[in-house]
């Protein structure tokens, strides 16, 4: 009964959303919010509701590999690595310094800083897409910074995973695991690619069991369950049907798990606040890496201004992280730091014309009195 509420809760919002062009992740976290222990206690999370949780995290993440073309990554290497670098340098940076200052151990604030410095890979495209943005020369370097930081997500797993006390052999088993799938890449799209073709269920099937093989190897090979559902979607990731099959089990498995991820929290007056802090953070750093980028990479601070916009929006992953290894007041922190910037994020992605107009007039401005 719990699951089907919260289906019919989210197609709700996902309507309204919609309709008013706004992002949706915000609204299933504040409903989950609203209904769950923190709130009105209507709902709460059982061993069922987090096992789609999870399922919802592991479809995410063997989507993101899925889209890591190995070989497209090797022939764009240069640009992909100069779209991101300035991006992570800041924004990890920054927000690992803050959460330092506000209190945070150097372990949490590493975690804190894994979380927020990935924008929402969705909510960005989806601006790009709505407000006709993907013919802009800046929206190339945007997907580059995706796609770099999608690539950091696979590291940042790692680096989070508790788990690992015995660093030198969990590295070992990491670095083998990764070894074995990359060399894979090359072949299982040609061993596999007669049986992507069928039309009855079996190619949904064998995908859907490939993307949870991730939390089979956390269990049994102590490998993170998220690293793994990467790297397994990277291997297949020369099957371009894979991409259409694994689309609507991500979509709607990503959707309850934020929706159940807003009933497991409850918040805290000093995350609350801390997360306004961290919001306010994220934002500038996201503009200042942009037009850095903007100004290296196209000659342009304005172009920098509109990749800093377009970027703002956290979601998916900074929840993803912060829901696997964080408690207390991170979570507060990290929710509320996600909530502001997805809902921030898109607006100034909409009107990003109107700010670099107003930048543009305000620079005049201060040059004239010079």
């Amino acid at each position: 009964m719990d699951i089907a509420l919260a289906g019919l809760v989210c197609v709700i919002l996902a309507v309204i959303s919609k309709k008013l062009s706004l992002p949706s992740v915000p609204s299933y976290i504040l409903a989950g919010l609203v209904l769950g222990s923190g709130g009105l206690g209507i709902l709460r999370a059982d061993e069922v509701s987090n096992a789609i949780a999870e399922a919802g995290v592991i479809m995410l993440l063997f989507y993101i590999g899925v889209n890591l073309n190995p070989k497209e990554i090797s022939e764009k290497r240069e640009m992909i690595f100069h779209s991101g670098l300035y991006d992570f340098l800041i924004n990890f940076s920054v927000i690992y310094i803050i959460s330092v200052l506000a209190g945070f151990s150097h372990v949490q604030a590493f975690l804190v800083a894994s979380a927020l410095y990935i924008s929402s890979s969705a909510i960005v495209l989806q601006s790009l897409i709505e407000n006709r943005k993907l013919i802009y020369r800046e929206s190339e370097i945007v997907i580059w910074i995706m796609v770099f930081e999608d690539i950091v997500i696979a590291i940042l797993i790692v680096l989070n995973n508790p788990e690992s006390s015995d660093l030198f052999l969990f590295m070992v088993k990491v670095l083998v695991f990764t070894a074995i799938t990359y060399m894979l890449s090359s072949y299982m799209p040609r061993l596999l690619g007669s049986l992507f073709q069928r039309e009855d269920e079996i190619p949904a099937l064998f995908a859907f069991t490939v993307a949870l093989l991730g939390i089979a190897f956390e269990e049994f090979f102590h490998i993170p369950a998220g690293y793994s559902a990467i790297m397994l979607g990277l291997m297949l990731s020369g099957i371009k049907k894979l991409r259409e099959i694994i689309l609507p089990f991500k979509d709607v498995f990503l959707v309850l798990f934020f929706f159940f991820f807003g009933i497991s929290v409850k918040l805290s007056t000093d995350g609350l606040i801390l997360g306004i802090a961290l919001a306010a953070v994220a934002a500038a750093g996201k503009i200042t890496s942009g037009l850095i980028t903007g100004r290296y990479l196209l000659k342009s601070w304005l172009s920098g201004l509109e990749i800093g916009l377009d970027t703002v929006a956290r979601g998916e992953f900074s929840i993803f992280l912060i829901f696997a290894f964080g408690i207390g007041s991170e979570i507060s922190a990290v929710t509320t730091a996600v909530i502001i910037t997805s809902i921030a994020g898109a607006f100034m992605s909409k009107n990003s014309e109107r700010i670099k107009s107003l930048a543009f007039r305000m620079a005049e401005r201060v040059s004239r009195t010079r």
